[in-house]
């Protein structure tokens, strides 16, 4: 029990740590000039109505789906010999009470950060007055504190549902606690969609509207108090990438602590006596490992300072690379102490070894999704500029760059995962360990998500300085002030950028490792498939079904931030024309009239595609299943046995259809969320690029063009994109929760 003692002292100390030193230490700072403070007020205002808004309709939701559980599995559903528990009402109340704590604690994860960074804007542009160096590590803590309570907040969770479950005693096998408590993952991830999805739809909704009425038929700069839009486009940046984003990355945390849980299980049951540690120790080490990660990332956010005339970005990297530095440090020290065999002298006396390889590219993964993601969304290389040139002739030529980059960036990515999946599958099967393979990945996985406290503090950094360069442009701040903002928003947008490529890299690995455990459920419930066939009718089309719904959703997503973008273009349009004078600066814009226009839009705009996810999965097993079954089909302990209608074919049950439909919706997936996040990205920055002076510069036919070009990225990046990261691990999480129900 000493491995959770552990885990829950470091979550406690990082909570503590962001709680008492973080957030004191970012609030005590200056808040700048009263005109200052008046703007702030508006952003923080606006989005907490927003969010106190999303979360009782995302409350709601998780209610009505947590009563939904219980009843399938409390009385719908028999009993199954091989259920964690004796009786179907335990299952359905360790189930759905995992569900809303996980639902809960990644509504917190969400809502703190954006309490935080609401409340950071303002210190970090009164800090630029005096310093960069102020100001840069002012944005980066108060982005720190919503990295530490994610992460410690997945940890916590996950680490205290095992307790508690332990404590109970209601699974007379330890190794399949990780079962009972699958309902977290499900619940985190059910709200990181919904969380996404509104704060997405809100964010693209006001910025598109913002731009193209400002920039493009007012002439007047981003950021000018003159535009009715301004307000809710800074608060949008808030609930988009701070709230969502952390939702974001809570839910991938939690599913795949629990995924890396449920593969370490049978890792441990597939050797019985290998190692030296027992049944608690190989099931926690991936809780062990991540927990020695927040400690790295503690340490690599306190190095980070910068000089006046550096690039902010250098000083971010430097704190990068020592937090995988320690992170990786971390992880030789859990894997020496956890998966130490237990004959120091035997054939898998170095064993461990192996498994702390696979950690290491896990690291190393992530270091390439960053170095990748830079090349393709920041000014200073060739995809960028390349738009930035195209926009010299309109926007049709921009559009054509820009989606060419989307494209293009995909590749490379798509390579570097799979050299990570199959690399820690083959180092984790040298180890001599049967099941290692798989377990390699999942350790592969952690290791990738190790920097993750770090990387979430370079996200909510990029809202956060977005933010203070509108105060200070707002505010009506010295060109030089405005100077340093720029310099630090422009970083900032790589930052979110980079944060976008982490998470559906790491999104990637998790698919692969959750889409194992789903398997290894099904094998625990009698339908062992190794492999999924695809040339059976069935599962071909259930594999159709999970790539069209990624389109699907994708459109879906896009067109409701069209939509909601077009209400707020009438609200502009018509403040301009109700009062003439806010354009001449002797009349003031209703700001709280968009705001509220917003809201409401984006609000019912994220319900349907948000159900359209939940249920196709759903719908694609229980409807199989039935004709599995209609057909004469049984499953088997161990095989299908199946009636043969001619003979070639045998039938499908529903859980190998939506093992089909999982693995390409899936594979789908990550290639749309790569061509979407870093296509907008580069979009975003071949703008800013124009804005440098080049091209002709703020003003010119290129930025015009350049405007329109990102406004087409902008739901691609900031929408679409991000809910596909979700999109992905929540298929996951409810097909691993539902499986029994598909057999």
């Amino acid at each position: 029990m000493q491995e959770l003692w552990l885990i829950l002292g470091i979550s406690i100390f990082a909570l503590a740590f962001a709680a008492f030193y973080l957030i004191p230490n970012v609030l005590k700072r200056d808040t700048g000039t009263p005109a200052m403070r008046r703007i702030s007020d508006a952003i923080k205002e606006g989005a907490e109505a927003f969010l106190r808004r999303q979360n009782k309709t995302i409350v709601l939701l998780a209610i009505l789906v947590a009563a939904l559980i219980f009843l399938i599995y409390g009385f719908v559903r028999s009993h199954n010999a091989n259920d964690p528990v004796d009786s179907t009402q335990t299952l359905a109340f360790w189930t759905t009470l995992s569900f809303i704590l996980g639902a809960l604690c990644s509504v917190a994860s969400g809502y703190i950060g954006m309490w935080v960074s609401i409340r950071t804007n303002i210190r970090t542009a009164a800090a630029a007055t005096k310093s960069l160096n102020g100001a840069l590590q002012t944005a980066l803590r108060g982005g720190a504190v919503s990295g530490l309570f994610v992460v410690s907040l997945s940890l916590l969770g996950v680490a205290g549902l095992f307790a508690l479950v332990k404590a109970t005693g209601v699974v007379s096998d330890i190794a399949k606690i990780p079962l009972l408590i699958g309902g977290y993952g499900f619940g985190a991830s059910f709200v990181a969609l919904f969380a996404q999805l509104g704060g997405g739809i809100y964010t693209k909704a006001a910025d598109v509207g913002a731009d193209l009425v400002g920039k493009v038929e007012a002439g007047i700069p981003e950021d000018d108090p003159r535009n009715p839009a301004v307000i809710a486009d800074l608060v949008g940046d808030n609930v988009g990438d701070c709230a969502g984003r952390g939702a974001d990355l809570f839910e991938s945390t939690a599913a795949e602590n629990i995924g890396a849980m449920i593969l370490a299980s049978a890792l441990f049951v597939a050797n019985p006596g290998a190692f030296k540690a027992d049944i608690i120790g190989i099931l926690l080490f991936p809780l062990v490992a991540r927990a020695f990660g927040l400690i790295a990332s503690i340490i690599g956010i306190m190095s980070v300072r910068t000089k006046e005339t550096e690039d902010p970005m250098k000083a971010l990297n430097r704190g990068y690379y020592i937090t995988s530095v320690l992170a990786a440090i971390g992880f030789g020290i859990a894997s020496y102490w956890l998966l130490a065999p237990a004959d120091p002298n035997g054939a898998l006396a170095n064993a461990w070894i192996n498994f702390f390889i696979c950690g290491l590219i896990g690291l190393t993964t992530a270091l390439a999704f960053v170095f990748i993601t830079q090349y393709y969304t920041e000014y200073r290389f060739r995809p960028v500029q390349s738009i930035a040139e195209a926009s010299q002739t309109g926007p049709a030529t921009n559009i054509i760059a820009g989606m060419a980059v989307g494209f293009e960036n995909v590749a490379v990515p798509v390579l570097v995962i799979g050299a990570a999946i199959i690399g820690s599958y083959y180092v984790g099967a040298a180890s001599g360990l049967k099941e290692a393979g798989l377990f390699g990945t999942a350790v592969a996985t952690m290791g990738m998500l190790g920097t993750a406290a770090y990387i979430l503090a370079m996200d909510t950094f990029g809202p956060i300085t977005d933010n203070a360069g509108g105060i200070v442009e707002m505010s009506q701040q010295p060109d030089e002030i405005r100077e340093k903002t720029d310099r630090l928003d422009a970083v900032g947008n790589t930052t979110k950028a980079l944060t976008k490529g982490y998470a559906v890299g790491s999104a990637a690995l998790a698919a692969f490792l959750l889409f194992s455990a789903y398997l290894d459920e099904l094998k625990n419930y009698g339908l062992k498939l190794d492999a999924v066939d695809l040339t059976k009718p069935e599962v071909f089309v259930g594999a159709l079904i999970g790539g069209g719904l990624v389109f699907l959703f994708t459109a879906m997503a896009i067109k409701a931030v069209g939509r909601a973008a077009f209400a707020v273009i009438k609200d502009v349009r018509d403040q301009f024309r109700e009062k003439p004078g806010i354009l001449l600066g002797t009349d003031q814009p209703n700001y709280g009239r968009t705001v509220d226009i917003v809201t409401r839009a984006a609000l019912k705009e994220m319900v349907l595609p948000g159900i359209l996810v939940i249920a196709t999965p759903i719908g694609v097993g229980l409807v199989f299943k039935w004709l599995f079954h209609a057909r004469g089909g049984e499953v088997g302990v161990g095989a299908i046995q199946a009636v043969v209608l001619d003979s070639s074919h045998r039938l499908a049950s529903g859980g190998e259809v939506v093992a089909g439909f999982l693995m390409v919706a899936t594979i789908v997936g990550i290639l749309v969320a790569l061509m979407l996040n870093n296509g907008g990205g580069a979009w975003d920055n071949a703008k800013k690029f124009i804005e440098m002076g080049n091209y002709g510069g703020k003003g010119s036919e290129a930025h015009k063009a350049a405007v329109v070009g990102d406004t087409v990225g902008d739901p691609f990046k900031d929408t679409a994109g991000p809910s596909l990261h979700v999109l992905i691990k929540l298929l996951s999480t409810i097909t691993l929760v539902l499986a029994p129900l598909f057999i």
